[in-house]
């Protein structure tokens, strides 16, 4: 696997400069004002090319308007102009457990009050609040600190017999309110001792008033069933060692009342991994976007219809019946849905309540008929996938792709097999061209056999090898058109595709680039309202699986 560094500035191909002289750099100035000045505030039907935002204040461009990547909004352009900086990295080896926190709230909005719970060795600690972002290359701006607070170490927390959940009764060690230095965004609060102990405690502030063009979601009931913290999460149980699949001490409930893991990305999950990238590169381009969870998409679902597209992150797996049907309601409206990452919507989970409040534990026995509810509410019961009985209902309905298996320790190329279309657009690439290292851990793959949306158009079919196995199948990169209602859905085919948007450590046979151009050329398409007014499918499947 090709390490990849993060980005420290802005990607090479992003410091062009327009360069005209004389008199002529006068005249078109004063064009470029006229033009930027007289564009509707609604003006998304009209590009507005970077070269002139870059000569024009931010405060004289729209509210929003169509940029050469996607819709663009002048508060992103402006809070991503504000001073950023790199404090927010955690760069020195830390002690397993040293400093970590959980947040009584996973969202929150403005006003809302947020407690966390913090144990630490350290005799004082202070918090950090970083909005995530571009931020002049930097990646974050710091918007809150506490004071030093006293530390202590919390009490271990138990495990619930039979169903394996790890939960902390911690005591509160501060509360702050949202204010509105909080612009919505995800963010890391960075619990910070003063031994030099640091740990991340991630939070999303978002904005139920907002109309923006995308809703980038954060996937947090996937990364909470891979929190291994207490020795439990839905795939693994004590002892350590312990043989088989899934273990039998599993998890069937797993509880936001914890920390994520000091060794689970420093305790901010898979976040900085499959979300963040693609964070840094909207506001880098200041697209119009607003900030959700999944948790929002399940309480609040009904919202989606004031935005034009969702956008699923890099690994989203574990999905609601009420998330399900938000979708769904969402689709037949005109609504695209981007899944960037593999496996979404596999495993079917329902959320309930903990000490801390409403939908702070995920619940999946995985094998349904061990779940209370079977037999009882056949519509909550969690199942292993939406797939089997009693749901009956797999991914690929909506998705269009199947979960088919994962490689965690070989990556594989992109292979282009529809240039013609708009996804490849300015990249240069022909049918067979290859794009390296962006197929990497699980992979999803169009399956005939499985019920399927009409009008599957797959742009990339890339063979890929599964780990497990070591058998040979292809992943998928695909998109359909909803003909009732035009909305357009897109499946990358892979869980790597918003790490691959990351500058590499070394720019040999790196992916960077092109899938950055693919990423600015698919959410600038998509951004523009239902995609089958503009680009509907046509179903190449055959082409690939005669007889589908």
């Amino acid at each position: 696997m090709r390490r990849r560094g993060r980005h420290s500035a802005a990607p090479p191909y992003r410091r062009r400069r327009w360069l005209l002289g004389g008199a002529t750099t006068v005249v078109v100035a004063l064009v470029v004002v006229l033009v930027v000045v007289l564009l509707p505030s609604t003006g998304r039907s009209k590009p507005v090319s970077r070269r002139v935002r870059a000569r024009t204040a931010a405060s004289r461009l729209p509210a929003t308007f169509l940029g050469p990547d996607g819709v663009e909004a002048r508060w992103v352009i402006e809070q991503n102009e504000l001073p950023g900086t790199t404090a927010w990295r955690i760069t020195t080896p830390q002690q397993p457990d040293a400093i970590m926190g959980y947040a009584s709230r996973v969202q929150a909005r403005l006003g809302q009050r947020v407690t966390l719970y913090v144990s630490t060795v350290a005799p004082e600690f202070k918090v950090e609040a970083f909005r995530m972002g571009y931020y002049q290359g930097k990646g974050g701006r710091l918007v809150w600190q506490s004071k030093e607070l006293p530390g202590t170490v919390q009490p271990s927390c138990p495990v619930t017999p039979g169903i394996y959940m790890v939960q902390c009764d911690w005591s509160p060690s501060l509360t702050f309110r949202v204010t509105k230095a909080f612009v919505q965004g995800q963010y890391l609060l960075k619990l910070v001792g003063s031994g030099g102990q640091q740990s991340y405690v991630p939070l999303t502030i978002w904005d139920p008033s907002s109309h923006a063009t995308y809703v980038l979601m954060a996937g947090v009931l996937t990364w909470q069933v891979f929190n291994p913290f207490g020795g439990y999460d839905l795939y693994e149980g004590q002892p350590p060692g312990l043989k088989g699949y899934p273990y039998p001490t599993r998890s069937r409930v797993v509880s936001f009342d914890r920390p994520y893991a000091t060794s689970y990305g420093n305790g901010a999950a898979s976040f900085l991994g499959n979300e963040y990238p693609l964070i840094y590169y909207a506001e880098e381009h200041g697209l119009d976007v607003t900030y959700w969870t999944d948790i929002t998409l399940a309480e609040h679902g009904n919202l989606l219809a004031n935005h034009t597209v969702l956008i699923s992150p890099g690994h989203d797996e574990e999905w609601s019946l009420r998330m399900r049907n938000a979708v769904l309601a969402a689709r037949a409206k005109g609504v695209n849905l981007i899944f960037f990452g593999a496996s979404p919507i596999l495993r079917k989970v329902r959320l309930q309540a903990s000490p801390l409040g409403p939908d702070m534990e995920v619940v999946n026995y995985r094998d349904p008929t061990a779940d209370p509810l079977y037999g009882k509410d056949d519509a909550e019961v969690t199942q292993n996938w939406w797939g089997q009985p009693p749901a009956d209902a797999p991914a690929s309905q909506i998705v269009g792709d199947s979960y088919v298996g994962f490689n965690n320790v070989q990556s594989f190329p992109l292979v282009v097999s529809d240039a013609s279309s708009w996804l490849f657009a300015g990249t240069g690439l022909h049918d067979g061209s290859t794009v390296p290292g962006v197929l990497f851990t699980d992979f999803d793959q169009y399956v005939p056999s499985r019920p399927n949306p009409p009008d599957v158009e797959i742009l990339a079919h890339s063979p890929v090898v599964i780990q497990f196995d070591g058998s040979h199948l292809d992943a998928d990169t695909e998109y359909y058109t909803w003909r009732p209602s035009g909305a357009g859905v897109f499946e990358s085919g892979t869980n790597n595709w918003i790490n691959a948007l990351q500058t590499c450590s070394s720019p040999s046979d790196c992916p960077a680039p092109l899938v950055q151009k693919m990423t600015g050329n698919l959410l600038r398409v998509f951004g523009q309202g239902p995609v089958g007014k503009r680009y509907p499918s046509v179903s190449n499947v055959a082409q690939f699986y005669p007889g589908a």
